[in-house]
């Protein structure tokens, strides 16, 4: 009894607030009602075991990991909430994400996990909420120590991509690179690993972590910075280190750390640009099958893009881009599937991996299924990883197609930008990128948050590895191309961006149906037994669609974008659909007119939704800038060329403000005085490191924060004048 006071208290509650049934039986197993199962390491929280996770199907209340199942399938038999009745979805509660660390609203983009009426939500930095998932009552929170400046380093902000529950423990890769374990009925952490192998480098995590068997597996991030790509297993107990799996060869003057590497090596030139560390960073969802005991794993882009430049004399540079199977006992590959050889594009294969049954043949296969940037759909044997079938689904013009023979590509000359411009289809986004797909596994059919859009690509002249800058050796545009490359687009099909959800049917290889979706980043996709595809969209809706149509049934507005996927669980006989809303991450902190982060402010927000539920509070109206008048600085010409270029390769990856885009960060075109007056101290020495904003002075020079200061001045100063003439200044003029 004594135990079970202590649980409940542990458990912060509102006054009136109610605890639910699920949530209550399991405070009630974890003290004296009943034991705990034997099997479970930890508390007896979170009891997600294998024998569990294989019978999913059976127990559909439950929400087990990021995908479900162990498939990751983002399919649910779920069906109270159906297309007959999805109208009447309303809001049932929310949890306001907000992070510890900083001033900036980041994104959200992870899949909540449902135990036993717990829902634990990851969120930025590599922080998890545990919530009453009937009430959203906070049972306890984990925020990570991390130094803030340490954004610097990411492409993309501090978004975390997803947990796992398994046997007790919660386990989370922070945004500085640790795996940390926590107590699921507490919260305490009980052991963290560093998983970064040289901090010196621009390492980040933002991934999910894996269990596979008795280990449980972290990727990173930073490829496009300049690392080495790997994936490290650790015991599930105590944290001890188990193997580490190298994606792409270092410098054989050094040796191998294991025999993969000495064969991905031949693929190689010898004299590769190893300082670089070449890329191949696993970012994304991995799966495992409990089965097979196989751990599969998408590997990313390369470093720098141009193989010219990172392998001179070519070859197909293994892994990059590839598709591994790992026995997690040893650590040792099984076999491998690259999708793009020798990759110039930016085309990863870290998206969603999903592991099914279909049939093919007139037989049954195990197969795994992706579909990853560079635009075919790809179904595997996953035992063996032969090709069954592959076939574009959005328009590809840097392949001609897939031999079924060979399972290599046949590539298309003209899209090699060697030695002049291309416009090349997918652009870099892909035709689909980090944001899931979700697959019906009883009607065969696959769900895509899809895209079509080419992409303008030219090489430089120059490749000079510098570290802690990003996509060296080639620049790249978004469509509109630039007026003297506008030509290069004549003939192709429309450039984009445009997204939508599609429809697919991965043994036929064809499209069923699409719903076009504009051209802003949209999230990920859930089905049901219900019928349903629900999606959530830039432009602030989640939209719930019948699944073998594509026809609208409700939409929901939530004033917040969403990149995430949305998740389905039952507690107490109620269907609860919820989603993380809260735009940003990839290409997410510019704020396009007609997006949702235009209109209102970007708050993170967990949104959890049942029939007959309440209207959505929207967030505060975004205030949309305007510009104080310019300090009076003589510019000169020269200085404001160089200061758009440092600009353009220090700061626009972040600040990416724009006369169409508004941002989640500080529009540094219309900085006020005091803004100016601490200018040198903030860019230079970092004296807004505790919000985010570390200090570049080991990278830029005086002169080089001057040039900047001069090309932001030019900005402000056309806006300001601008304004001015349109009396919107503020001052009124």
């Amino acid at each position: 009894m004594i135990r079970l006071i202590r649980l409940i208290r542990l458990i912060r509650r509102k006054p009136g607030a109610r605890l639910s049934a699920s949530a209550l039986l399991t405070v009630c197993a974890l003290s004296a009602c009943e034991p705990p199962p034997t099997e479970n390491a930890g508390s007896g929280a979170g009891r997600v075991t294998r024998d569990r996770l294989l019978a999913t199907d059976t127990v559909p209340a439950e929400w087990l990991t990021s995908g479900r199942d162990f498939g990751e399938t983002r399919y649910s038999p779920l069906g109270r909430i159906h297309v007959m009745n999805a109208v009447a979805v309303g809001l049932a509660w929310e949890y306001e994400w907000r992070s510890h660390v900083g001033s900036v609203h980041w994104g959200l983009e992870a899949t909540p996990v449902v135990v036993d009426g717990v829902m634990y939500s990851p969120g930025p930095w590599g922080s998890v909420a545990a919530l009453d998932a009937a009430t959203g009552e906070p049972v306890w929170r984990h925020d990570p120590d991390v130094d803030p400046s340490y954004t610097r380093k990411g492409c993309c902000g501090p978004v975390n991509r997803g947990l796992e529950v398994w046997e007790g423990r919660v386990y989370i890769g922070t945004f500085d690179g640790w795996l940390v374990a926590l107590d699921a009925l507490t919260g305490e952490e009980v052991w963290r690993a560093d998983t970064f192998i040289d901090r010196s480098l621009s390492y980040t995590s933002t991934g999910s972590p894996q269990v596979a068997g008795d280990v449980v597996v972290l990727g990173n991030a930073g490829g496009d910075f300049g690392v080495r790509g790997y994936i490290t297993a650790y015991d599930l107990d105590t944290g001890e280190e188990a193997w580490r799996f190298f994606t792409v060869p270092g410098d054989p003057a050094a040796g191998f750390e294991h025999p993969e590497m000495e064969a991905a090596a031949s693929t190689w030139d010898p004299d590769s640009a190893w300082e670089g560390g070449l890329g191949g960073t696993v970012w994304g969802e991995m799966a495992y099958d409990p089965v097979l005991d196989l751990l599969y794993v998408g590997t990313g882009n390369s470093y720098p893009y141009p193989i010219w430049r990172r392998s001179p004399s070519g070859g197909d540079n293994l892994y990059l881009v590839s598709i591994l199977a790992i026995d997690p006992k040893a650590g040792r590959l099984v076999w491998h599937y690259q999708t793009v050889p020798g990759e110039i594009w930016d085309y990863t294969a870290t998206q969603n991996i999903i592991l099914s049954t279909v049939t093919i043949d007139s037989r049954p296969r195990d197969v795994l299924l992706q579909a990853p940037k560079n635009g075919f759909f790809y179904v595997l044997d996953r035992a063996t990883g032969e090709l069954l079938q592959a076939e574009d689904f959005v328009t590809v013009t840097w392949a001609h197609g897939i031999d079924p023979v060979t399972g290599r590509p046949i590539p298309n000359p003209a899209a090699d930008y060697r030695d002049e411009p291309r416009v090349v289809f997918p652009s870099s986004a892909g035709g689909h990128n980090w944001q899931p797909m979700s697959f019906n596994p009883e009607t065969g059919i696959a769900y895509i948050p899809a895209r079509e859009q080419a992409m303008l690509w030219r090489s430089l002249d120059e490749f000079n590895h510098r570290p802690e800058v990003a996509y060296e050796g080639f620049t790249a545009s978004w469509p509109p191309f630039p007026e003297e490359f506008a030509h290069l687009a004549e003939g192709l099909p429309d450039i984009g961006p445009n997204e939508f959800l599609l429809a697919w049917d991965p043994v036929a290889g064809r499209e069923l149906w699409r719903v076009p979706r504009g051209s802003m980043w949209n999230g990920g996709t859930l089905v049901t037994g219900g019928n349903l595809v629900i999606q959530g969209t830039a432009v602030g809706t989640l939209d719930f669609h019948q699944a073998d149509t594509g026809e609208r049934i409700h939409s929901i507005h939530l004033g917040s974008g969403v990149m995430a996927g949305p998740m389905t669980y039952e507690v107490d006989g109620v269907q609860y659909i919820a989603v993380m809303a809260g735009y940003g991450g990839p290409r997410g902190s510019a704020y396009p007119l007609g997006s949702a982060a235009y209109d209102y402010e970007s708050t993170g927000r967990l949104l959890v939704f049942r029939l007959d539920g309440g209207e959505v509070p929207l967030p505060p109206a975004q205030v949309v800038p305007t510009t104080p008048e310019p300090p009076d600085l003589a510019l000169d010409a020269a200085r404001i060329r160089r200061g758009a270029e440092l600009f353009g390769v220090h700061c626009r990856i972040c600040h990416r403000a724009s006369d169409e885009h508004l941002s989640a960060y500080p529009d540094l075109r219309r900085m006020d005085g005091g803004a100016w007056e601490s200018f040198d101290a903030v860019v230079l020495g970092g004296a807004l490191a505790v919000n985010g904003m570390a200090g570049f002075g080991d990278l830029l020079s005086m002169e080089d924060a001057t040039a900047i200061r001069h090309y932001l001045t030019s900005e402000q100063r056309r806006l300001w004048e601008a304004e001015s003439a349109a009396g919107t200044a503020p001052d009124g003029r």
